[in-house]
């Protein structure tokens, strides 16, 4: 049963994630990391294929390996917090209001300069067919 649920979360947070690549201001790697962990302790066919992707497949990997995430996916979410934060903030009517989405701008700036980046990069790995010896690049 706790599988089941661990799969039907990893889904889950796959899709929320999915959508936060493209709607601005909803983050996206907390969730594909979340999905990673869920499918890490229930399903290691569904964790490979999220390791094999190529748009979250480094970010999981130096997160599982590091406890770090790649120095250019934290440039690119302080860019997109800056961006959609001053936009935001020129858009709202009220002063306290401003203040009020300035300070909660502020916290994920500070976890994400916290966080270790990484500058490596990542072995290429090639599919091989069942039963085919592994590659050896």
């Amino acid at each position: 049963m706790r599988r089941y649920f661990l799969i039907i979360a990893g889904l889950f947070f796959v899709a929320v994630g999915g959508v936060g690549v493209v709607v601005p201001g909803l983050p996206t790697t907390i969730f594909i990391l979340l999905a990673a962990g869920c499918f890490a302790k229930s399903c290691p066919a569904l964790h490979r294929w999220l390791l094999e992707n190529r748009l979250f497949g480094p970010m999981i990997y130096h997160w599982e390996k590091n406890r770090a995430i790649p120095r250019r996916a934290r440039k690119m979410a302080l860019l997109m917090i800056g961006t959609v934060g001053v936009f935001s903030i020129y858009l709202i009517e009220g002063f306290y209001l401003k203040v009020f989405v300035a300070v909660m701008l502020i916290i994920p700036v500070v976890i994400l300069l916290r966080l270790k980046t990484v500058d490596e990069a990542l072995p290429r790995v090639r599919k091989t067919l069942p039963g085919s010896p592994p590659n050896s690049d």
